[in-house]
């Protein structure tokens, strides 16, 4: 599997997604729905805020947690202090473990960053039993990221190669309405059911918002750390205008908005 999200360290990407992740989680987790004594597989856990959250909401027997980048494998590992949590380097779309190995398989904003979604859709629910649920989360990067598309659509106005990335940003893997519900239908779940789930991203002040992105984590930080020295200090400043509106710099808040989908393995 290769991914599309650029991880340059882990506390970088906590600042620029890491710290909301935390907070979409608990939603994510009461629609994903969990029960006591379940095994549940958590694919592309980044820096654990899914995983990390799992065991706050009921008396798990085991959570399995993989992720592709060595980054956030060693970074998760690092945090946990949970014997029932095991971090490992996996491949969404070739998981490796036994058919019906897990009561529930969960995905936290990983599917629209792997280009082959289907396939990984596929594999969680070869490893779930029959009866068990699989739940994925990603966000709505075309409507629902209003702070993401203030860059991109300020950048796209001064170079046209920002204009592309920012199709590409918008139209991702699994990110259009109905398109995960699509993909678990295909694959077979039933009782597939799609929401929408919101949360606020807080900035202290443009610094806050724009550090991670000028250091060069995600998508956008690739973007702008390819960028001439000229040319970045441009797009600062017009990002910089955008996110002040015409006011001195303090704090913002940005609506993010996720979509979630969840269905259950069919019985034999």
């Amino acid at each position: 599997m290769t991914s599309s999200f650029t991880v340059k360290n882990a506390d970088g990407y906590e600042q620029l997604m890491g710290r909301w992740s935390k907070q979409l989680a608990p939603l994510f987790i009461d629609f994903a729905g969990i029960a006591d004594g379940e095994r549940v597989l958590d694919v592309g856990c980044g820096t654990g805020s899914l995983t990390f959250a799992l065991p706050q909401a009921a008396n798990l027997g085991e959570i399995v947690a993989i992720d592709f980048s060595p980054v956030f494998v060693e970074a998760a590992s690092r945090r946990n202090t949970n014997k029932k949590i095991s971090i490992q380097q996996g491949d969404a779309c070739a998981l490796a473990f036994a058919d019906g190995s897990f009561d529930r398989a969960l995905a936290l904003l990983v599917l629209h960053f792997v280009p082959e979604a289907d396939k990984a859709v596929a594999e969680m629910c070869r490893v779930v039993r029959p009866g068990g649920v699989v739940a994925a989360a990603v966000w709505d990067h075309l409507g629902g990221m209003s702070g993401m598309r203030m860059v991109l659509d300020t950048a796209a106005m001064l170079d046209e190669n920002a204009a592309r990335i920012r199709s590409h940003y918008c139209f991702q893997p699994m990110t259009r309405p109905g398109e995960m519900k699509r993909s678990f239908v295909a694959n077979g779940l039933t009782n597939v059911e799609e929401t929408s789930l919101t949360i606020r991203m807080d900035y202290r002040s443009f610094s806050d918002f724009w550090e991670p992105i000028a250091a060069g984590e995600g998508p956008l930080g690739k973007y702008v750390a390819s960028l001439p020295q000229d040319q970045r200090a441009r797009t600062e400043a017009a990002v910089r205008a955008a996110f002040e509106a015409g006011e001195a710099d303090g704090p913002r808040s940005f609506a993010a908005v996720a979509w979630a989908c969840r269905g259950v393995v069919p019985s034999a």
